[in-house]
């Protein structure tokens, strides 16, 4: 069965401090204080109207340096391997990433960002406003990072994912 295609349309660009898929923080978290611009094109800038009142925002990209992907991997919190649903490895069937970021400010079509773990040049999918009432939820598993997941914060990637 051939899987359904579906196309999606760039909305912007980020520029970040991060020039090579080696060293990038693995997490949000792992990059606090490093700071970023997402440049909307100008066609989408109308859609900026009134997010500059959020602290936090959604971004959606696309994983454009992503070769091939393996359903098995070895994720950068563990030394055995997990399904690629399970993890947030980067090479997947669709190379679509999710990062929520700190919004410090919008200047016309440029998003002022921080603790960013995107790489340079990404393409941006789509945007959303971080609503903790709506995008949080009280964690009750961790499953398989539960003995890592504190480690995420000094992670860095590696060549694993090229």
């Amino acid at each position: 069965m051939e899987a359904n295609k579906i196309t999606y349309n760039t909305i912007g660009i980020v520029h970040s401090p991060h020039k090579s898929i080696e060293r990038i923080p693995i997490q949000p978290i792992g990059a606090n204080g490093i700071k970023a611009e997402i440049k909307i094109f100008e066609e989408f800038q109308e859609g900026l109207k009134d997010l500059e009142g959020f602290s936090h925002i959604i971004v959606l990209y696309h994983f454009h340096k992503s070769k091939d992907f393996k359903l098995i991997v070895k994720p950068f919190l563990d030394k055995e391997t997990h399904g690629v649903f399970a993890t947030h490895a980067p090479n997947r069937p669709n190379s679509i990433g999710l990062s929520v970021l700190r919004l410090i400010k919008i200047v016309r079509n440029v998003i002022h960002v921080e603790n960013v773990d995107i790489l340079d040049e990404t393409p941006v999918l789509d945007i959303k406003p971080y609503v903790s009432k709506f995008d949080s939820v009280e964690e009750e598993k961790n499953g398989w990072l539960e003995k890592n997941i504190n480690k995420s914060n000094m992670q860095k990637s590696d060549k694993r994912f090229r």
